[in-house]
């Protein structure tokens, strides 16, 4: 049985349809996630992220590691805010930029861990995007299954 998309029946929609439930969780965590951490670029509370600049890309860049930083957090926090508005484009800018936090992390030693746990995060923001086209909010063609 498929369920148009109503209003009044989106909670029951959700307690019912598991792939609904993942695309939910996944756009919450690559919508807070992206900006938290971006943010934290700012304020270097969490971790002294310029650590964390490969040195061949802080050579390239304009500027300190830290200013490098302060672009890395403008991007995330825009990453996030796509995946709040339109999940289908966030989940594959997220993943893109990813791509390049992965890089950056596999050539500077001693992260290779971080690197590879972001290679899950990739993975997660490719299914969000996936999810996305069937569950993006606006489409004509949204529905729920019960």
């Amino acid at each position: 049985m498929t369920l148009h998309l109503n209003r009044s029946r989106i909670p029951a929609a959700i307690g019912a349809d598991p792939a609904l439930q993942a695309f939910l969780l996944l756009r919450t965590a690559f919508t807070v996630a992206p900006i938290v951490f971006g943010l934290d670029k700012f304020t270097n509370l969490l971790t002294d992220w310029p650590g964390y600049l490969a040195p061949w890309i802080d050579g390239i860049v304009p500027g300190s590691a830290q200013q490098a930083m302060y672009g890395v957090g403008v991007v995330e926090i825009v990453a996030g805010a796509a995946v709040a508005v339109v999940p289908r484009f966030g989940g594959w800018l997220v993943a893109a930029w990813l791509g390049g936090i992965i890089l950056n992390l596999l050539t500077v030693p001693g992260f290779y861990d971080v690197a590879l746990r972001d290679v899950g995060l990739l993975v997660a923001a490719v299914a969000l995007a996936r999810l996305a086209s069937v569950y993006a909010p606006g489409r004509p063609s949204t529905r729920f299954r019960a």
